[in-house]
């Protein structure tokens, strides 16, 4: 039996033999084990042997059956191929009578089909002797329910009238007419009562037997109109629309046979109709009277009628319906559009112009005229030359004429051209009418706002001799720097896009660049003779300085009792010039930030040397002044110019020569910072000192 393992089958013969293990407490035999497996194996080939010959039995019985199958296999062989051999032959005589079958059925279509022409005909005559006798004596013609079959059959019979000459039939051929033209309108009616009751079955009946009428078309004009009613209540005439597409969409289907063409004519009844009048009443009223209104009504009705027709899209209205909505929609707004640039380019000049005067006029300002032709060309390259004002200086009382609510509001109005732009006009003439919105913007923001403040606060600026400090350009720079960014964005973000792929881009670009241009040798002059004013700050610190320093700051007659840490010179020299830097900071930017205020520090730094060089200092003194200087550069420190920064570290090292002991002298004067200047240098300031005159100091400093 399976599974079957050799080892153990042993185990259990030798277990089961007496004598054969040695658990238990009994001996282990080897005679009787070795008996019993002799006997075993005997048993073992006995059966073997019995095995063997049932095997050759089955073996042999095997072959037997083998051979009586294969001869059942050759004779079910046989016995198919002579079936195969009938299904051939029963095959090809089914094809025989089927041939027959056909040729005899078109035998009798061929006779069946005239005679019933000839039925159809002898109906047809009835009919129309019916007419010829002038009294309708059929049921078909009497009973109303039968409406359908009279449709039809009048429909014949005014075809084959409309082919009988006038001079003999034309009494039939009226009264033929006339009853069609009575059936005609008893489906329309019915068509019309049934789309009130709302049967859709009906509805789709009577469609089906007027399409062969001329009718039909009425009958869709009648669809078209009761589908409308009710439909417009609301002030939005573009959601109803909307809304009455989806519904007549879902049901169309279910009424005629060519749904996407009466859907189509529904939508043309609709844009023609009830669009276009719409339309009409809103921009007619403010054409003439208000251009910004009819401007912004202009855009939204097109908006909103091209929304409305990319919702459409989504219906089956034929081939191209894309085609098809765009000449609709062109037939509504082909008179606006036409000359929408005149009306948008004139809005906007006025409006523009009518921004800068009521801000000019809230100033209380009365523009003047800037000059132009060969002699404002001469005094303009004569200032860029010499840098000097040519003309009368102007009083500005810190005005600097540029406001960046003017300019936001200029760049509102030209924002909303662009869009309007991008919307109305034709994509041929997208690039051509961008640029003059653009020309516009140029026109009125960069010359006569920024290139009128530019042109005003050049000729503010206070000559160089003047007493008082006046940095009022730099406000003008700083304001024409944050609406140049402000420009700069809308031609980037609003007109890039709708000229970049035009002859235009270049145009543009270029003049772009040249106002740019323009305007920054304008703003260029004005910081230079703005820094010339320097001179002026330089004259209010000396100002200050001598009004404020006391020859007793340096050379107490206390040296013990000096209680303050700094000067009081110090203290509103350093106050006066935070005030200008951080006022230089917030007016521009760039690289003309670092030039005005390295010459400013390096101005700054040679007053304090030479200042310093008017006291003799005590002991105490010194310290005092180290602490002024040591204040000084604190305040250089905020030009972040590492040049100012340095001197005034080499200032403060100077100053230590004051107070040092004259053993240390020598050594000082070796230090990092002092190595390298001369001796000269050195020496002046060394003699500032009390004690200089005592040969002990002059002998070490030697």
């Amino acid at each position: 039996q399976e599974p079957f393992v050799a080892d153990e089958y042993i185990e259990r013969l030798a277990w089961r033999t007496p004598g054969g293990g040695s658990r238990g407490g009994e001996a282990f035999d080897p005679k009787r084990l070795l008996e019993e497996f002799v006997n075993h194996i005997q048993e073992l080939q006995v059966m073997d042997e019995r095995i063997q010959r049932k095997v050759e039995k089955l073996e042999q019985q095997c072959q037997k059956e083998a051979k009586e199958f294969a001869k059942k296999v050759q004779e079910l062989q046989k016995s198919n191929q002579v079936a195969f051999q009938h299904f051939q032959e029963l095959d090809e005589h089914i094809s025989y009578v089927a041939t027959k079958v056909c040729h005899l059925g078109d035998q009798l279509e061929g006779v069946n089909t005239p005679r019933q022409r000839a039925v159809e005909a002898q109906k047809l005559m009835k009919y129309f002797n019916e007419f010829l006798d002038g009294e309708l004596k059929s049921d078909v013609f009497t009973n109303s329910e039968k409406i359908k079959e009279a449709a039809d059959i009048i429909q014949k019979l005014h075809l084959i009238a409309q082919e009988l000459p006038f001079d003999r039939f034309s009494e039939v051929k009226s009264k033929i007419a006339s009853k069609y033209h009575d059936l005609e309108c008893q489906l329309i009616q019915e068509f019309t009562s049934a789309q009130r009751r709302g049967e859709i079955s009906r509805m789709r009946e009577v469609a089906a037997v007027l399409l062969h009428f001329k009718g039909y078309s009425h009958c869709v004009d009648v669809y078209i109109k009761q589908c409308q009613e009710g439909a417009f209540l609301r002030n939005d005439v573009f959601e109803d629309a909307a809304i009455l597409c989806q519904r007549v969409n879902k049901q169309v289907g279910e009424i005629f046979s060519n749904p996407e063409t009466v859907l189509a004519k529904l939508i043309q009844n609709i844009f023609e109709v009830k669009l276009q009048s719409y339309v009409k009443d809103q921009l007619e009223e403010h054409r003439k009277s208000d251009a910004e209104q009819y401007l912004k009504n202009l855009y939204d009705l097109y908006t909103r009628t091209t929304n409305l027709s990319s919702k459409l899209m989504e219906f089956n209205l034929g081939t191209d319906k894309q085609t098809f909505l765009s000449k609709l929609i062109k037939a509504i707004f082909i008179s606006y559009l036409e000359n929408y640039i005149e009306v948008e380019i004139g809005y906007l000049k006025s409006r523009s112009a009518m921004i800068l005067q009521r801000y000019y006029d809230s100033k209380n300002h009365q523009k003047r005229s800037i000059g132009t032709g060969g002699i404002q060309d001469l005094k303009e390259r004569l200032r860029q030359r010499t840098n000097l004002p040519l003309g009368p200086s102007i009083d500005t009382h810190g005005e600097t004429f540029l406001s960046q609510e003017v300019v936001v509001n200029l760049l509102q109005e030209t924002k909303q051209a662009f869009e309007r732009c991008h919307r109305l006009s034709d994509p041929s003439d997208l690039p051509k009418n961008a640029f003059r919105i653009f020309s516009m913007l140029v026109e009125f923001l960069c010359t006569e706002h920024i290139d009128y403040a530019l042109e005003t606060g050049l000729a503010g600026i206070p000559s160089s001799d003047s007493k008082n400090a006046n940095l009022y350009f730099l406000d003008v720079v700083h304001q024409a720097n944050t609406i140049f960014h402000l420009f700069d964005k809308q031609f980037n973000d609003h007109l890039m896009p709708l000229i970049s792929s035009s002859p235009k881009l270049s145009e543009c670009l270029q003049k772009k660049k040249d106002i740019i241009e323009q305007m920054e040798v304008k703003l260029d002059m004005g910081i230079d003779r703005q820094v010339e004013t320097l001179n002026c700050m330089i004259g209010q610190m000396k100002h200050i300085l001598a009004a404020e320093q006391k020859k007793t700051d340096f050379k107490p007659e206390d040296e013990n009792n000096v209680l303050i840490q700094y000067t009081n010179a110090c203290v509103k020299v350093c106050g006066y010039v935070r005030k200008q830097v951080e006022k230089i900071r917030n007016s521009m930017d760039g690289k003309n930030v670092d030039t005005v205020l390295m010459e400013l520090g390096v101005r700054f730094h040679r007053l304090i040397y030479e200042h310093l060089q008017q006291y003799s200092y005590s002991c105490m003194g010194g310290m005092l002044a180290i602490c002024d200087v040591a204040e000084y550069r604190k305040c250089a420190k905020d030009f972040k110019i590492a040049l100012v920064l340095q001197l005034f570290d080499t200032l403060h090292a100077l100053c230590n020569l004051l107070v040092v002991a004259p053993d240390n002298l020598k050594q000082v004067c070796s230090g990092e910072q002092l190595a390298n200047l001369d001796k000269n240098i050195l020496h002046s300031f060394v003699q500032l000192r009390v004690d200089y005159r005592s040969a002990r100091l002059a002998r070490h400093f030697s």
